[in-house]
């Protein structure tokens, strides 16, 4: 440890996948320039990244269910976080995600606590946030629509917003690789990629029923999700919807850069989420992309600066977009809900706009070249020197 710098903690619950967990890694390299960094986990359980170089310090205090585990495993990682800080002498300690939070702010000694709001479900329990605001010496988020509704919402201003960092070099060396097991392949296909988890937030059964839409209008249509969970019920929904061939459900890959960069077109169909990096690393390997309006991230990602003012100024409550917008770096369509339906008679108006939407893209060769040139575009501007430079300006007003 080098004793001329500081002490910088970064907490997060585990280092298995997701958007939280990449962007702590990668602030963890990009502060080892400054700092003396740790990052802190609760489960070293299936880590899924590279931690060489790292200082990684595991509590082992993983996730139980019910009411009382909970209660008593915040307390433990709380006591053990607190003795950790003291040892290692930290002097700032930055957290992401709820779960993280809460063990930072209880466990706060005299070194200063940044907090990070990262997802519009971090902002759904009142109580949360009047703590995070109240014990935290700054609340960070990776979305302007946060930092709007903790102002609106709580009258907080001591709050800020930090877009996430994109390494698009080392994503397009990732998407150049071949794909031995690629599942479809075939002369005149048109792959509609996606990279999610199975979790509602992510809303899947919303994206299979709008592409049994496209199908119908464009057979040689094929759609590709890539990532972890069980799929049998989407594979259902697609087989009751008569795709079942013409949808693949690959699951977590080391590498889901290649499935992307063999795809025409990519779709975000969360109804939440913060901000979100798939859509970027998909744009990095300029694929347009067509999102979902979800509370906080894609809006600020598709449409310029001034395409983004006028949103607001015309819905200030942050509230979804009810007809769809052809933005300058992509497409937005309305929010089409969280509440998860695997009916296949069931296609809403959302999912009829989302396919129309991905429809437009696949049959016009104009409009797939234009948007695959801005989304481009668009990523070079969330580098991670920009974020390096920001978030260390952020860390040096705490030294």
């Amino acid at each position: 440890m080098d004793n001329s710098k500081k002490n910088l903690m970064l907490m997060v619950p585990m280092l298995h996948q997701g958007g939280f967990e990449r962007v702590c890694i990668t602030t963890a390299r990009l502060m080892q320039e400054y700092y003396n960094v740790h990052i802190l986990i609760f489960s070293s359980k299936d880590i899924n990244f590279d931690i060489d170089g790292l200082d990684v310090i595991d509590i082992n205090v993983p996730a139980k269910k019910g009411v009382v585990n909970k209660i008593i495993n915040v307390i433990k990682r709380v006591n053990k976080t607190r003795k950790i800080k003291r040892e290692l002498g930290i002097d700032i300690a930055y957290s992401f995600g709820s779960s993280s939070n809460y063990v930072n702010v209880l466990s706060k000694g005299k070194e200063k606590v940044l907090t990070g709001l990262r997802c519009q479900t971090d902002m759904e329990r009142s109580d949360q946030i009047r703590l995070f605001c109240s014990r935290s010496d700054q609340v960070l988020s990776c979305s302007k629509e946060i930092v709007r509704q903790l102002l609106r919402d709580y009258n907080y201003d001591r709050s800020t917003y930090i877009y996430n960092p994109l390494d698009t070099e080392n994503i397009c060396e990732k998407g150049s690789q071949s794909v031995e097991d690629f599942p479809f392949k075939g002369e005149g296909l048109k792959i509609i990629s996606c990279m999610a988890r199975n979790d509602y937030i992510k809303g899947i059964w919303h994206l299979v029923k709008a592409f049994s839409l496209v199908h119908d209008k464009c057979p040689s249509a094929r759609l590709v999700v890539v990532g972890a969970g069980n799929w049998d019920a989407y594979r259902e929904l697609a087989n009751e919807l008569n795709v079942e061939n013409e949808v693949a459900f690959t699951g977590m890959k080391k590498n889901p850069f290649s499935y992307v960069a063999a795809s025409d077109v990519y779709v975000c169909s969360s109804n939440h989420e913060g901000f979100p990096n798939a859509v970027l690393e998909a744009m990095a390997l300029k694929k347009p992309v067509v999102s979902a309006d979800c509370k906080t991230g894609p809006r600020e990602i598709l449409l310029s600066e001034e395409e983004y003012n006028e949103l607001i100024t015309r819905i200030p409550s942050g509230d979804s977009i009810k007809e769809a917008i052809e933005g300058t770096y992509g497409i937005l369509v309305p929010d089409m809900g969280e509440e998860v339906n695997m009916d296949p008679e069931v296609i809403t108006d959302g999912e009829k706009i989302l396919a129309d939407k991905i429809l437009s893209l696949l049959t016009d060769d104009d409009k797939l070249s234009h948007y695959a040139q801005k989304a481009e575009e668009r990523s070079l501007v969330y580098t991670p020197d920009r974020y390096k430079d920001s978030i260390h300006e952020i860390f040096k007003r705490y030294e």
